[in-house]
């Protein structure tokens, strides 16, 4: 940044990039990044709906603030005769037995292998709070877990724009977009941020609950999240961080790893009968050996077992289940099924 000439109402400092000869010509000349305003959009809503100390955005300062500029005179702070202040709960809190209930539903979530970490290692159920969540799992809280943990625990005139903004981040982080659904989310986001700055406390919005205004005008221009967002990024700094054994020497210690991994790797392509990273099976591989003596398409393939080499007797609704399954799957049985 330098000194600008000319002063532009309150800005003093006019940014270096200016003066690039295809600055002016750009159409996106800042990308927002999607990953950490779903974190810190997601911590602040967490931290404030469970009243966690340290991340809720309903403190002291707040209640005072809302009483000078004048609003929600129903949370304001009423004096007591022995000098204090007495603070009422919000609405937009969850107390007690809710809370407790929200942190219970949230370690009970079970989810397709892969799809996201155990939110259950973040949740602490008995002292009701969420802490250590990375980028990826507040990403998958927004868009998933949290329309589904306050739906009935929330005034709906809460609960409704909450939902909203969660739909809005699900909309556009999807692999394909279209023009006229993005035009909507960006007349809609709007109102949805307009109805949550009238439950929520000033404090609430800093500047990144007001970035989400720009995301979906930033997408028609820049196309879906997923080539412009910094989870890519990321995971390869992660991947060098780790190649650092000589923390005197980082840049010496990342270049020879990496040398170091492509003379493995490239060794690796020639050797055959050993397992390397590049012939290893994936984790969910169940061997595609059609080794079955059966008739039916379903059970051509043998599968691993999940309790080795013992045997259970299947419950009565596990059983509906499983024959369910093989109606709806087995070729031979379409006939049949209609």
């Amino acid at each position: 940044m330098k000194r600008s000439s000319t002063v532009y109402g309150v800005w003093k400092k006019k940014s270096i990039f200016f003066q690039l000869p295809y600055w002016s010509k750009l159409t996106l000349r800042h990308n927002l990044d999607v990953m950490h305003i779903e974190k810190n959009v997601g911590e602040s809503l967490a931290g404030t709906l469970l009243g966690q100390e340290g991340k809720t955005k309903d403190n002291i300062n707040s209640r005072f603030d809302m009483e000078i500029m004048g609003i929600q005179p129903k949370l304001h702070a009423t004096p007591t005769d022995d000098g204090k202040f007495l603070f009422h709960n919000a609405p937009y809190t969850l107390f007690g037995p809710k809370r407790k209930a929200f942190c219970e539903f949230l370690t009970k979530i079970k989810v397709p292998d892969g799809y996201s970490a155990k939110v259950s290692n973040y949740v602490d159920a008995i002292n009701v709070k969420i802490s250590g969540m990375k980028c990826h799992d507040y990403h998958v809280f927004l868009h998933r877990y949290l329309p589904l943990s306050i739906r009935g625990m929330l005034p709906a005139d809460i609960c409704l724009p909450i939902i909203e903004l969660c739909n809005f981040f699900r909309e556009i982080c999807s692999k394909v977009l279209d023009v006229e659904i993005l035009k909507r989310l960006h007349s809609s986001i709007a109102i949805t941020l307009c109805k949550l700055e009238k439950i929520f406390p000033p404090s609430m919005f800093d500047v990144m609950m007001h970035l989400p205004i720009h995301l979906a005008q930033q997408a028609m221009i820049g196309g879906p999240v997923q080539y412009r967002w910094m989870y890519p990024i990321e995971r390869f700094l992660r991947r060098l961080k780790s190649f650092v054994k000589n923390k005197a020497r980082p840049e010496g210690a990342i270049a020879e790893a990496v040398v170091l991994q492509e003379c493995v790797t490239l060794c690796s392509m020639y050797l055959h009968g050993i397992e390397t990273r590049i012939n290893r099976p994936s984790r969910n591989d169940d061997s595609g050996d059609n080794n079955s003596n059966t008739q039916l398409q379903i059970f051509a393939k043998i599968g691993r077992r999940l309790i080795g080499n013992r045997y259970c007797q299947m419950e009565m609704n596990e059983l509906n289940k499983a024959q369910a399954y093989v109606l709806k799957n087995c070729e031979e049985a379409s006939p049949y099924t209609g």
